[in-house]
């Protein structure tokens, strides 16, 4: 089985470290691979910053399966004159989620389902499938805790320390709310919670001013 990433090493070293040791795996930085037909799983883990590479993915003739990091955008909202491939899906590649024991794998129409059965036999994931949206699941309810978490802080109710500690031991998170927005970044955190709200416009995600001011 060949598999092709792209994206920045560091993203490329994790995803690596979650596929089978005989998959022959390689490596592109920026740029997208003259011939993809070679491939029978290509990665972009950088899509959300250079979706003109889409229509490079919808024009394969191959049998490629397609997997774009999107957990920012709705893969389906891009269409335009092309349809949207069953053979490309979506995965949250947040830091901290590729690596986590079970995959979020987008999926932007029912017949794709299948491909999901045959994804999770390739590369000996568990994928849990979720419907293409904004922010898919996890990212969702991890923005809004953290959300939660600044708005927590901002009262006075509780200090940082005693809020992670709290999730950690309430909820068995593998961190607490503040731990995890330092690794996936405040302003990361902030772009998606502008996201989700900009999708559903839920209160549930309008930006606590003390996170939007750490984004700073």
């Amino acid at each position: 089985m060949k598999i092709g990433i792209l994206g920045e090493l560091t993203r490329f070293e994790e995803l690596k470290q979650t596929l089978p040791a005989a998959a022959e795996i390689f490596y592109h930085n920026m740029t997208i691979p003259e011939t993809l037909d070679d491939y029978d799983v290509f990665f972009d883990l950088n899509f959300e910053q250079h979706q003109v590479a889409l229509e490079r993915y919808l024009l394969s003739q191959s049998d490629t399966i397609f997997i774009l990091s999107s957990v920012g955008l709705e893969l389906k909202s891009l269409q335009n004159t092309l349809r949207l491939k069953d053979s490309i899906f979506g995965m949250n590649c947040l830091p901290t989620f590729i690596h986590r024991s079970v995959k979020e794998i987008s999926y932007h129409n029912d017949n794709q389902k299948f491909r999901i059965q045959i994804l999770e036999e390739m590369l000996h994931w568990k994928i849990a499938p979720v419907k293409d949206r904004v922010g898919m699941v996890t990212s969702r309810i991890l923005c809004m805790i953290i959300n939660e978490a600044y708005y927590t802080l901002q009262e006075g109710t509780a200090s940082k320390a005693d809020i992670d500690t709290g999730m950690k031991l309430g909820t068995n998170y593998p961190f607490g709310p503040f731990e995890w927005c330092e690794k996936l970044g405040v302003k990361t955190v902030v772009t998606m919670l502008e996201k989700i709200y900009n999708d559903t416009k839920d209160e549930r995600y309008k930006i606590c001013p003390l996170l939007k001011s750490a984004s700073y």
